[in-house]
């Protein structure tokens, strides 16, 4: 008989539970973030990916080990950590992207529009503008391009023996067939149609390499409305693939610098041809070209503006007029104008400035008025607004994106006046550009005049700079007093500490500042630039001593200005180039560049398809597959963990999940900018609108910030309809004075290390207790209504 052995109690599997652990601004190791120098990549690649610690690589696959072996008085889920540093900082030419500054910070604009309903007239009317003043700033820049490689160079100072007697490098330009007027402009124009091709090259392959990452593996489901009645503009499945604008858009502003490059050639030769006595034929085709160049910008007007982003579902078609037809039509013009140039003139020659070089002072104007049309279509929108939608706290009452816009175009300014005067600077090494004496002209006379400005828009910053640092003072000391009352029971200290502590959470309030810092900046640069212009149309000079009427104080101020003014914008371009060669060879000052687009490129290129890619068309999708999957898989419970950034970036994956994902998914933020930074400065996608209707489909939310973070801050939804997302601010530091326990001084810690506070640990087990619970109720046959989220109200 064989002998009877115990059957051994039947274990019931526990579920799995995850953490997925989102980074914020500037990035960190998946070492850090886990917690462990071992660490392996389950998913991704090396530009984003998926890492877990070494023993939890296969951590769902042992579950018997998690019950009863070393996991089993571990508290915690499994932990994963999601990296996408290298989406922004990774590779070291990506720093260059600085250059591109104010065509991200036009992109931007468009997402600022205030938010009224989808279907108002003026959401239209806005989109239209915001591209049309993306569209000049691809003509400015190329624009620069041909003041400094036409006119600068080939026309100014190929013709000037002295500037070209010490350049062996100008040789070509001044001896043989190349020396004719004409022929110098076209071989100097390679330098303009190889910056608007390497920009085309930059969105091609940036798009392809981080933005085409594919769609989640079904569509979002049914989310709340807003007043309005749409859906929340994150919650669309087309959101974040904009495959088909970005191509048209691409295709729009590589004819734009073509057609502009262009169109200067032609004008360096109207003047010459349609001169009394001219050559009939030159004269003829001239005109010809012309209207063929005014068709063709005409096009690029109308593709620009026809269509905007379609959200409602990926869209994966091509526009292939668009894409394929117009660049190659706008390229076959440029040829045909180039050899239009290029015709032998005997009698042409180049004196003083390239003619056409006042179309800066068109440019400008334009951009103007643009910005004028956007501010009063904003104005509309914001007061179209719903009830609730907006509650108060959009920055500059609806009108941020017009003032980003101005800016957009004063950086593009300052990068078109810096590069001029410096390489004129560099060219007339032995005198002025511009007055008696110099070798060349110099660039044209509005450029003198918007620098001549700068010093007196850096002294507003000053100004703002000085009141900052006395509101911070005050602020301190209205707060001293108090900062003790949050540490009942701890031995006080000196009054030092409690300044230390004070002083912290007036810098962070400083952040709410900022609206009132950019409307500043956007006034003072509107009236000052108006100013500019019409100081150049009133003279023909740069603002000095000869243009102001003599000597005296008020023309030496203006020639003082001027000059400080120069060198300022040349400065600027030097630095960000320099800080571009930098990150080639440093890697912390490459980490520092990245910061700056982790920031500024979250948004789709929607305005100006050579902006900086956008990094969350990879790291959403990244995020709400890995969501979708793993619980599908694994019928577990998942918390989402994500610290400033990533805590926008988590938001937005989990908008994107169907109902049934959404609901084994609870959410954990921290350091979190949703509201005080995106729901502020883009209403429209998350102002309190949205972030309720997210917070009433999120069953398991909650929101951890410190007075002291400059960057977090509170959600501010629920509350009147429902418990708060938001808890109560944590103290920092978390001990007052030196305690036995603590014998050492606790640091402030503002924006970081939210993971060392206790709170933490709390939160995410009474998220994953939650999960469980509304589980286990949806799943009971004869459920009541969905209970109350408790978890928020702790």
């Amino acid at each position: 008989m064989s002998e009877h052995r115990p059957v051994p109690p039947q274990r019931t599997r526990r579920e799995p539970a995850l953490e997925l652990l989102v980074h914020g601004v500037g990035g960190t190791t998946p070492q850090e973030m886990l917690g462990d120098p071992r660490t392996v990549r389950i998913a991704g690649d090396g530009t984003a990916g998926i890492h877990r610690r070494t023993e939890d690589a296969d951590a769902e696959n042992r579950p018997e080990e998690t019950l009863d072996g070393p996991f089993a008085d571990r508290a915690r889920p499994i932990p994963e950590a999601y990296c996408w540093s290298n989406l922004t900082s990774g590779n070291s030419a990506r720093a260059l992207w600085l250059l591109l500054l104010p065509f991200m910070v036009a992109n931007l604009a468009h997402w600022m529009r205030p938010a009224a309903p989808a279907r108002h007239w003026a959401q239209r009317v806005y989109d239209v503008l915001v591209r049309l003043v993306a569209l000049s700033l691809t003509v400015l820049l190329t624009a620069a391009a041909c003041e400094v490689a036409l006119d600068l160079v080939a026309w100014q100072c190929a013709a000037s023996e002295r500037c070209a007697s010490d350049k062996s490098w100008l040789g070509p330009l001044t001896e043989g067939w190349w020396s004719s007027p004409g022929r110098r402009l076209v071989l100097a124009a390679l330098l303009p149609v190889a910056l608007t091709t390497l920009l085309w090259w930059l969105s091609h392959r940036t798009w392809s390499a981080y933005e085409s990452a594919s769609p989640p593996p079904r569509p979002p489901g049914p989310t709340r409305p807003l007043p309005g009645g749409e859906r929340p503009a994150l919650s669309l499945p087309g959101f974040w693939y904009g495959r088909r604008l970005v191509s048209r858009l691409r295709a729009a502003h590589t004819a734009a610098g073509l057609l502009t490059v262009a169109g200067v050639l032609l004008t360096a030769t109207a003047r010459h041809d349609r001169r009394p006595g001219g050559d009939t034929l030159l004269n003829v085709s001239g005109w010809t070209l012309a209207v063929a160049v005014a068709a063709g910008c005409t096009s690029v007007v109308v593709v620009a503006v026809r269509k905007g982003r379609t959200e409602s579902e990926p869209d994966e078609r091509i526009d292939r007029w668009a894409s394929k037809v117009l660049p190659s039509a706008a390229s076959a013009v440029l040829a045909l104008v180039a050899v239009h140039t290029a015709w032998h003139r005997p009698d042409w020659t180049s004196s003083a400035r390239l003619p056409g070089t006042g179309a800066f002072a068109w440019i400008t104007l334009l951009q103007g008025a643009l910005v004028a049309a956007l501010a009063v279509a904003a104005y509309v929108l914001h007061r179209a607004t719903p009830p609730g939608a907006c509650e108060g706290r959009c920055a500059m009452g609806g009108l941020g994106g017009a003032a980003v816009a101005l800016l957009a175009c004063a950086l593009g300014g300052v990068l078109t006046g810096g590069a001029a005067q410096r390489v004129a600077d560099w060219l007339d090494k032995g005198g002025t550009p511009g007055v008696p004496g110099g070798a060349i002209a110099g660039p044209p006379v509005l450029l003198s005049w918007q620098a001549s400005v700068i010093p007196t828009l850096l002294l507003v910053v000053v100004v703002f700079a000085l009141v900052a640092v006395v509101r911070v003072w005050r602020e301190r000391r209205r707060l001293t007093p108090g900062i003790v009352d949050d540490y009942e029971g701890e031995p006080r200290e000196l009054d030092s500490r409690s300044r230390q502590i004070a002083r912290a959470v007036a810098l962070a309030r400083l952040t709410d500042t900022a609206p009132t810092l950019i409307g500043a900046i956007a006034v003072t640069t509107l009236l000052l630039g108006a100013g500019a212009l019409v100081g150049a149309a009133l003279t023909e000079a740069p603002p000095g001593p000869a243009a102001a009427g003599g000597p005296g104080p008020l023309p030496a101020l203006a020639e003082t200005a001027q000059a400080l003014g120069s060198w300022l914008m040349g400065a600027m371009v030097v630095l960000l180039v320099a800080m571009g060669r930098r990150a080639y060879r440093d890697a912390a000052a490459r980490r520092t560049v990245g910061i700056l687009w982790d920031v500024g490129t979250f948004w789709p290129r929607a305005a100006h398809p050579f902006a900086p890619p956008c990094y969350a068309e990879r790291a959403v999708p990244d995020l709400t597959w890995r969501m979708c999957t793993w619980t599908e898989r694994t019928g577990g419970r998942l918390v989402i963990s994500g610290h400033s950034q990533g805590s926008v970036l988590a938001a937005a994956a989990v908008w994107q999940l169907d109902p049934a994902t959404r609901g084994r998914v609870a959410l954990l933020t921290y350091g979190s900018p949703l509201e005080r930074l995106y729901g502020r400065w883009f209403p429209a996608c998350f102002g309190p609108g949205p972030l309720n209707a997210l917070s009433r489909e999120v069953d398991c939310w909650r929101n951890l910030w410190r007075r002291t973070d400059p960057i977090g801050g509170p959600v501010m939804v629920g509350g009147d309809d429902g418990p708060s997302v938001d808890r109560e601010p944590l103290r920092d530091p978390l001990h007052y004075g030196r305690t036995p326990e603590y014998p050492l001084p606790a640091p402030v810690l503002g924006h970081g290390e939210y993971q060392a506070d206790p709170a933490f640990d709390a939160e995410r087990t009474a998220l994953l207790e939650r999960l469980a619970a509304v589980r286990r109720s949806s799943s009971a046959p004869d459920r009541p209504d969905r209970p109350e989220r408790s978890v928020r109200s702790r």
